[in-house]
């Protein structure tokens, strides 16, 4: 006698009730930052910090506040616009989430002569 085991049937269950995914704010902020950081048109100033984001999720929306250091002199609202596209489109395609809002914050402007009085250069 030989015994036939089946595996058993599939429940009917939709997938997205079959369980949830979290995504920490967190890691959003990473992406974000990461995204803006992409999004300048030189980089990250010399001397100056990358940026940073600060996230709130709530029920698959996320808005964004990110802080930048640019160049300066530069066209700052073309940056900000780049900088507020590329974080929208990035946290949406890699965490899922609609971004209905961006904000960015220019929180330092870096010029040649700042960086010379910074460095000890001429004055």
């Amino acid at each position: 006698m030989t015994t036939v085991h089946t595996a058993p049937a599939p429940l009917d269950v939709a997938p997205a009730e079959r369980g949830s995914v979290t995504i920490a704010d967190r890691v959003v902020a990473k992406i974000a930052a990461q995204a803006a950081r992409e999004a300048l048109f030189h980089g990250v100033p010399e001397g100056g910090d990358a940026p940073h984001a600060v996230v709130s999720v709530h029920k698959n929306n996320a808005r964004v506040r990110v802080g930048v250091e640019l160049d300066y002199p530069s066209d700052i609202g073309a940056q900000c616009g780049a900088v507020r596209r590329r974080v929208a489109e990035r946290v949406n395609r890699l965490a899922g989430m609609r971004v209905p809002e961006v904000d960015v914050r220019v929180e330092r402007l870096h010029s040649p002569h700042s960086r010379a009085t910074a460095g000890g250069g001429p004055r």
